[in-house]
């Protein structure tokens, strides 16, 4: 009878480890994470002339921290995207991205490929914009 609580008490504490996104996250991503990426969403259509949607995989971010590498990559294309957009070669890179999603994976990098750029972070860092131009301008 003891082998058995202590199997269903385990098991009710990594069910319970695995529900990350409390009050906290749910306000900061609403507050802060949506619009911020709204706003880069926008900042695409607008500079570049580019329809991209965004998808954040928010069970992949368990801290408010973590929230945050979000917003400042998407601020990071808000501050870039209307200097880079500045001519139809540059234009057309940017456009071939149609989806970006962010996720939490444990390591900074942009992938991209047919269409699906993602962008993933690591503990205290998120790809630069020079990072995602690299990859859409080959």
């Amino acid at each position: 009878m003891t082998t058995r609580t202590f199997v269903i008490a385990s098991l009710s504490l990594a069910v319970a480890s695995l529900a990350h996104a409390g009050k906290p996250e749910r306000d900061f991503y609403a507050a802060e994470v949506a619009p911020a990426v709204k706003t880069a969403t926008g900042t695409l259509k607008q500079s570049c002339g580019c329809d991209v949607k965004m998808d954040v995989k928010q069970d992949s971010f368990q801290t408010v921290d973590h929230l945050r590498q979000v917003r400042y990559a998407a601020a990071t294309i808000v501050d870039n995207a209307p200097k880079y957009c500045n001519d139809a070669p540059s234009k057309a890179a940017v456009c071939k991205l149609k989806t970006l999603e962010f996720a939490r994976t444990g390591t900074t990098a942009f992938k991209f490929a047919a269409g699906k750029g993602v962008i993933t972070f690591d503990e205290s860092s998120y790809p630069s914009w020079d990072m995602l131009t690299a990859e859409l301008d080959k």
